[in-house]
Formats: C-alpha cells, sequence, structure tokens
C-alpha cells in the first residue's frame, strides 16, 4: 500500500504541475516488490534500476529524503544530485540505483562476494527487468554467481516488456527462467502478484542465500499498467494485452487478500489514511528544502578536490 500511495502521489504531483522531473511509475509492479523486500533484513542489500521507487521505498527507504531527492533537493538521499535514477541510502541497504540497463547484476555480485569474505550473512538482491537479460553481465554474473556460490538473488520482474517491445519480439526462450538451467544454478517462475506466493519463493530464496547455497533467480511475472516512463501511452500495445493486465491488477487482489485476513474495511482504510499522512509530509518536507548551493557543484565528484 505504501509503494502504491507513493506513485500516485508523484504522479498527482506529476499531472498539476507541482514538480517537473522524470518519473516512472511503477504502477502494477507495487506488490512484487514489496514481497520481495519483505523478505529480506534490513542490513540486506539491495541493487535496483532507475525504475525502481517501488524497491527503494519497500526496502525502507525514508519518503522524506526520497521525494526530496527526486524533487532535486539538497535533503534528499544523495543531496539532489541524483534525482529518481540514481537512489542510494545505504542505511537501508539500498546500495545502487543504476540507470544502465544490466549494469547492476556485476554489481550485486561485488557486494555478494564482499558478505561472503566477511561472513556477516548479508544476501544481496538484484532487481531488473527482463530486457535487461539479453545484456552479456546478465549472463557473466549469472555464471560467477552460481561458480562462486554467492549470497545473491537475481530478481528479474518480468512485466513483458523491454521499454516499448513486448517480451516475445526479444527473447525467443518461452521464459526467463529456463536459463537458469544453463549455469546449473537454481531457478523459479511465479506469479508476482500472488502476494502469498511471491513472499515464500522469496523467503526461500533468501534463506538459500544465507545458508551458504548459493544463488537464485526468480522470475516475477507482472504487469507495467502505465506507460514506461510517466507520460507514455500505451499505443505500442495490443488492446488484449491491456485488457489482460487491467483484470491482473494487483492492488485490489491484495486488499481482498487482506479482508479475508481479519482485516477490515475500516482498518484498511485507516492505513491508508496513515499513509497518506506520511507521504504528504514527505512531499511537504520535498518542496520546503533548499536545493543544492553553487558550491555543492565539484564535491562528491573526486575523493580529494584536484586544483585546475
Amino acid at each position: 500500500m505504501k509503494v502504491a500511495r507513493a506513485d500516485e502521489k508523484f504522479r498527482s504531483l506529476l499531472t498539476s504541475g507541482k514538480m517537473a522531473v522524470i518519473y516512472y511509475t511503477v504502477r502494477g509492479q507495487e506488490l512484487v516488490s514489496a514481497a520481495m523486500m519483505a523478505a529480506l533484513e534490513i542490513d540486506d542489500y539491495l541493487v535496483t534500476t532507475y525504475r525502481g521507487q517501488h524497491d527503494q521505498i519497500a526496502k525502507g527507504v525514508p519518503l522524506g529524503p526520497l521525494f526530496a531527492e527526486i524533487a532535486g533537493k539538497a535533503t534528499g538521499t544523495c543531496k539532489g544530485k541524483g534525482g529518481s535514477m540514481h537512489i542510494t541510502h545505504p542505511d537501508s541497504g539500498v546500495m545502487v540505483t543504476t540507470g544502465v540497463v544490466g549494469s547492476g547484476l556485476p554489481i550485486a555480485n561485488g557486494l555478494a562476494l564482499a558478505s561472503q569474505n566477511r561472513g556477516d550473512k548479508r544476501v544481496t538482491v538484484t532487481s531488473f527487468g527482463d530486457g535487461a537479460t539479453n545484456i552479456g553481465a546478465f549472463h557473466e554474473s549469472m555464471n560467477m554467481a552460481q561458480l562462486w556460490k554467492l549470497p545473491v538473488i537475481f530478481f528479474c520482474q518480468n512485466n513483458r516488456y523491454g521499454e516499448h517491445t513486448a517480451f516475445a519480439d526479444h527473447t525467443k526462450v518461452d521464459s526467463i527462467v529456463t536459463r537458469a538451467a544453463a549455469y546449473g544454478m537454481k531457478g523459479v517462475r511465479v506469479d508476482g502478484n500472488d502476494a502469498e506466493a511471491m513472499y515464500r519463493v522469496a523467503k526461500e530464496a533468501v534463506d538459500r542465500a544465507r545458508g551458504g547455497e548459493g544463488p537464485t533467480l526468480i522470475e516475477a511475472m507482472c504487469y507495467r499498467m502505465m506507460g514506461h516512463f510517466f507520460g507514455a501511452d500505451f499505443s505500442y500495445m495490443p488492446p488484449e494485452h491491456i485488457a489482460e493486465m487491467a483484470a491482473a491488477d494487483p492492488l485490489p487482489r491484495l486488499r481482498q487478500l487482506m479482508l479475508d485476513h481479519q482485516f477490515t474495511e475500516a482498518g484498511l482504510d485507516a492505513i491508508v489514511a496513515d499513509l497518506d499522512a506520511q507521504i504528504e509530509a514527505a512531499a511537504q518536507f520535498a518542496f520546503d528544502s533548499p536545493f543544492p548551493g553553487v558550491e555543492e557543484l565539484r564535491k562528491d565528484v573526486f575523493e580529494e578536490e584536484i586544483a585546475a
């Protein structure tokens, strides 16, 4: 719910003109990420992508600094210098948000190797879309992780489209998970809109990694219910796909699951009201925060300032 309400707020700010930034809406992929991150500990590592606001929120990045970073403010997670495509917040385990497709996988291997060498029992999750599975780094990282039994989870959120290209037009295997077998790796395909199934698969992969049994490739099937970026339309999607994803909306499905597990309508409404209050406060924090000063222009570029 927190992911969904925050995403809705971002979209309303953009639509109203109160914020003017590049934003990648996560509508339709809220649950898949929430279930995966719920299986992790706060000090476990996450490497995500520029379409990763759901991952970041679910992993625990505070809303105030997150909103401020996306708004380009000095109080943001990266002092307003990264924006939505480069969120980093080590305190919640969000180590890297990368804007380069497929580049997060070898970075995740590096974090997992460090954990393995230290024996700290941390698990690293690298989140990516189906389009990234055709990048060389995907195959190299899978091979290395399995060879060294790294405590890493390759978390493919397969929303059926790589930007504007349908899965069948960029990949000729039936599913991403079949590629795990090429490396002797455990692979699981799961309905990412089924909260119980998604959490069960995620928890098993986390327990395997933490227990020294090596990596897992998870292919979580989901839908991107809005355009690739905010403002994009569905002109490239066939009508039957649009109807299919509308019928599979994870939010009503989750609400019904919660009602089936002793929650009441009033109780859920109260949760949403509390979340909305937190999100409003975060947005106001961002608006009230200053932009970075000109003195920040050359900071964080070099480890030590180098005279011209």
